[in-house]
């Protein structure tokens, strides 16, 4: 506010260049060779120019009216449109070739126009190999920017179409000139192309829905035919499936903004969701199969939904936490506000939908029907006058055929209950395996750490558009041609300050020491040297030798735009505000040395005794940008951690609570650590996926170490065996159908699904190494322990032997069978 105040902002675009995110609407379009050739040679002089025509006569049609370039330009003081000042450069090479001139010189980075005036063109020149004394030999590529005004709703729409037609104008010029290549960008790209990921990710979604619906139906079904669940796992997708329609339909009624980052909620709801629905089937098959429908159903929410209610409320909080004022990113406030209503609704619907399909089906099982076919199962000795593949699709076990006591095992046939149950349980918790599981934990904490310490916040927006857009194909040309300079700072002096004074001369010279210098400032020290006058002058002589003099020169003439001069009580005039441009050298890592650079200023600004502030129309984004991208995470984190607290006065035990932190913690340094080593820089769309994260992992440890921790009077190996027994089916069954759906993720052409797919999956692998390796090892020797129970023949604890006699129709006295009570 107080830049656009003394120097209104919209009228100094073109001095404050940015390539970074630059407010308001614009074109620009980077020129090139195929062959490196260079770009200041006649020929492609001649070209570039002709491309400026071009432009300049784009018209937009409106009723009425046609608009050019012309009406709605930003306009200088003399009422023409601002162009870059290569485009006068290459006007008076071309003048100087025509009249056979030779001694005209274009210098690097500051070069002198025809009327003496000094320009910066190291953002319009690139790729620059330059002679003795900044003189420019040859050019790769230059840069035309053309600036827009957009004071109102009709400006807007009209520099609006105006954008589209000059990429399209840009398109055809190349395809009449092949040996160039062109590289348009306009203030809607970035938009545009961050819209075109949800259009490119259509079939490989399609593709990895297939594969989860394939899956999720293969997870539920073994052998048995009447116990089998085929229905049950694709019906649970279905659940998934309405909660997100729901949630998206809701949220269009309401009028929100579809963004691509959308493309990230039906990943949370099948991580979620599935679990939820695997969780109740596990619990199902719990129940005895004597038991009525109705009872077999009240165990299964008795024994699951209080973990699923629990989860889903922290799901609700985070992302509620997300979605509120408090997250400024719109992008991330709308997509913690879907999750929720997509993840309440998937709550309701698992609750009635889902649970009246599982009681569907458990009428089906108790009536031995087919679990497919829904057709009655004949019994064995019908089966055997059967054809093989007929007895092998009605293959079922019958009650009556198993004893009473083997009851509760006949799901063992379903293959991951009974791998778990055979196999991995006795071999995780083997004594010689856990030192290899403790040591590969420790190699994992290396890495993490290792990754953590080199996090870095993303700026740059092109890494959550797709591949083949504008926007990618800009930015890499800008990266290869243009990285030599940051943006343009303006450097403002908005205090009177004895401008006279050698001492602060020596200040003002020291602080932008180091930098490109625009400055009228020096140049007006270096014009009295030129005269051999002292710099040190009276305040009197000083100010009106640089009103009278200096700013009356036809090459200093332009820097009567950054002074401001006020006339006193007393007709004396002051210098009350200035400005200046610096641009700083910068290498590769061009955005993480701006940041330090412009920190550097803003400190040296509140120390200094000139006073004064640095400012880039981008920079306002990237403080709005930096301050926000790990505010949605901090909060979630604050407010997850705030709930454990809360409801460890509410859980049974609030050591469930302890691990469950300590587990979370582990996991989401872990995420972080490999993202970064992983190429994942910290932007908006890790960040939804660490807060996803956070519940991820809640959802599928809570219920392990609630198991665990609640068991008494057994062995801790014991309890470790039971809990991956009870939930490891589920949490097995939904890791592989989360898998197969982030799969074909990986081959959409677009950095936003890659930045996806590289966190989900991290998220879903260590969260699934934490379930199946790491907790089972270290809950075997860490607190709390479990009293084993002692044996021990009292007349509390004793034995009894109970008779049970049964007569025949002879009256005849038999024992038939002995109990032990």
């Amino acid at each position: 506010n107080l830049v656009d105040s003394l120097f209104p902002v919209n009228r100094s675009k073109h001095r404050l260049y940015s390539d970074l995110q630059t407010p308001g609407r614009y074109g620009r379009v980077i020129i090139t060779s195929f062959r490196k050739a260079n770009m200041l040679d006649q020929h492609h002089t001649d070209l570039i120019l002709k491309l400026h025509s071009a432009v300049t006569r784009i018209q937009v049609q409106r009723p009425g009216f046609n608009y050019t370039f012309a009406h709605i330009c930003i306009l200088n003081n003399d009422k023409t449109c601002i162009v870059d000042d290569i485009v006068h450069v290459l006007e008076e090479l071309k003048a100087a070739r025509s009249s056979n001139r030779t001694n005209f010189a274009i210098t690097y980075p500051i070069t002198h126009l025809k009327d003496g005036r000094e320009v910066y063109n190291g953002h319009q020149l690139g790729g620059v190999t330059v002679h003795s004394k900044d003189r420019v030999k040859s050019a790769e590529a230059i840069q035309l920017t053309y600036y827009l005004q957009a004071i109102n709703s009709l400006n807007d729409m009209v520099a609006e179409k105006w954008e589209s037609i000059f990429c399209d104008t840009v398109e055809l010029f190349q395809k009449s000139n092949r040996k160039v290549k062109m590289y348009p960008f306009t203030s809607s790209s970035l938009k545009e192309d961050f819209q075109k990921t949800s259009r490119v990710s259509e079939r490989y979604l399609i593709t990895g829905l297939v594969l989860v619906v394939t899956l999720a139906i293969l997870c539920c079904s073994m052998q048995d035919c009447v116990r089998s669940k085929p229905w049950l796992g694709l019906l649970g997708l279905l659940t998934v499936t309405l909660a997100t329609l729901t949630a998206a339909g809701i949220i269009n009624l309401t009028g929100g903004k579809y963004n691509s980052t959308f493309l990230g909620i039906p990943f949370v709801m099948l991580g979620h969701g599935l679990y939820g629905t695997f969780e109740m089937l596990s619990s199902w098959r719990k129940t005895r199969e004597d038991q009525h429908v109705k009872e077999r159903t009240a165990a299964v929410f008795a024994d699951s939904m209080l973990s699923f209610s629990l989860t889903t409320a922290m799901y609700l909080v985070t992302f509620g936490i997300g979605a509120s004022p408090f997250t400024n990113i719109e992008a991330a406030r709308i997509f913690c506000c879907n999750s929720c209503i997509a993840i309440f609704f998937n709550y309701l619907y698992v609750l009635s939908f889902y649970g009246s399909s599982l009681v569907f089906t458990g009428y089906i099982e108790n009536n031995y029907q087919h679990s497919i076919f829904c057709r009655k199962v004949p019994k064995p000795e019908v089966l055997q006058e059967k054809p093989a593949w007929y007895r092998f699709l009605l293959t079922a076990k019958f009650s009556e055929d198993t004893a009473d006591s083997e009851e509760t095992s006949t799901y063992e046939s379903h293959l991951l209950v009974w791998f778990l149950k055979r196999y991995y349980c006795d071999w995780i918790t083997n004594t010689y395996v856990k030192p290899f599981v403790v040591l590969f934990y420790l190699v994992y904490i290396s890495f993490a750490l290792m990754g953590y310490l080199q996090v870095s916040e993303g700026s740059d927006l092109s890494n959550i558009v797709a591949t083949a857009t504008r926007t990618i194909e800009y930015t890499t040309a800008q990266q290869k041609y243009f990285s030599n300079y940051s943006p343009v700072i303006g450097f403002y002096i908005y205090e009177s300050i004895e401008y006279w004074n050698t001492s602060v001369q020596e200040d003002v010279l020291e602080y932008t020491k180091g930098f490109v210098r625009i400055s009228w400032f020096e140049s007006y020290l270096n014009y009295l040297r030129k005269l051999n006058i002292s710099t040190g002058l009276p305040k009197k002589n000083f100010t009106d030798m640089l009103r009278n003099s200096f700013l009356r020169a036809p090459q200093f003439a332009h820097f009567s735009e950054d002074i401001i001069f006020s006339k006193k009580y007393n007709n004396e005039v002051d210098v009350v505000a200035s400005r200046m441009f610096l641009v700083a050298k910068t290498m590769e890592t061009k955005r993480e040395e701006l940041y330090d650079l412009l920190e550097t200023l803003r400190k040296l600004s509140l120390t200094s005794k000139v006073k004064f502030i640095v400012f880039n129309p981008s920079f306002v984004y990237m403080d709005r940008y930096a301050s926000s991208v790990g505010a949605p995470l901090q909060n979630s984190c604050i407010s997850a951690l705030f709930l454990l607290f809360f409801s460890a006065f509410l859980v049974a035990d609030s050591l469930i609570n302890v691990w469950l932190t300590l587990t979370v913690a582990s996991v989401e340094f872990g995420v972080i650590g490999f993202m970064t080593l992983w190429k994942v820089e910290l932007d908006c769309i890790s960040v939804l996926c660490l807060i996803y994260g956070i519940n991820y992992t809640i959802d599928n440890c809570a219920p392990l170490l609630s198991t665990f921790v609640l068991g008494k009077e057994f062995t801790r190996t014991k309890w470790v065996k039971n809990a991956l027994e009870v939930h490891g089916v589920a949490i097995l069954q939904s890791y592989l159908c989360y898998i197969v759906g982030l799969i074909p993720l990986a081959a959409v052409p677009s950095n936003l699904t890659r930045t996806l797919f590289r966190c989900l999956f991290l998220i879903a692998l260590v969260t699934f190494f934490h379930c199946f390796a790491i907790l089972p090892v270290i809950l075997t020797f860490l607190p709390p322990s479990k009293k084993k129970r002692k044996e021990k023949k009292n007349p509390e604890n004793r034995e009894e032997i109970e008779c049970v006699e049964m007569v025949d129709m002879d009256s005849t006295r038999v024992v038939d069978q002995i109990t032990t009570v």
